[in-house]
């Protein structure tokens, strides 16, 4: 059975709203859901402790802040067993924003934001050049982002 099917449509549309805008009063859900503040309460509740919700977090403009450059860099290991201490070295890095383990060309796929071109090319050769297990790198430098959204509520 699929994840998801342990949902009622009351969760659905509590996911949607939220998924909106995270900042979303409960009273204001439970209104257009017609049941009561604490409903709501405990059914965020329990679909965090279930796992559908994993926090929340405002999203902030990295150009506001200063990082113009957002990258993608595709990470080749010397071997694949290398995974969780490139990894955790990575994690220390904190313009890196994520990282994935995948299948295809690289071992692992990272995003990550810098001030500048010149920023990008300091972590790559004087942080990123010293991790062991790293064999080479590719570049993607993102031009502009045209979408970002959340998955559908099914």
């Amino acid at each position: 059975m699929e994840e998801h099917n342990h949902l009622d449509e009351l969760d659905r549309r509590i996911l949607r709203m939220i998924q909106e805008n995270a900042r979303v009063p409960f009273l204001e859900v439970a209104r257009e859901c017609n049941v009561s503040g604490a409903a709501i309460h405990q059914r965020v509740n329990k679909l965090t402790q279930m796992g559908y919700i994993k926090g929340s977090k405002f999203i902030i403009d990295s150009k506001k802040i200063g990082y113009h450059t957002c990258a993608y860099i595709g990470i080749y290991l010397e071997k694949a067993s290398f995974f969780k201490d490139v990894a955790t070295e990575l994690s220390k890095i904190p313009e890196i924003t994520q990282c994935h383990y995948t299948t295809g060309n690289y071992n692992i796929f990272i995003k990550l934001f810098t001030r500048d071109n010149e920023h990008l090319k300091q972590i790559l050769s004087e942080k990123m050049q010293n991790i062991p297990g790293i064999s080479r790198t590719e570049t993607f430098i993102s031009l502009e982002e045209y979408f970002n959204r959340s998955l559908p509520i099914i």
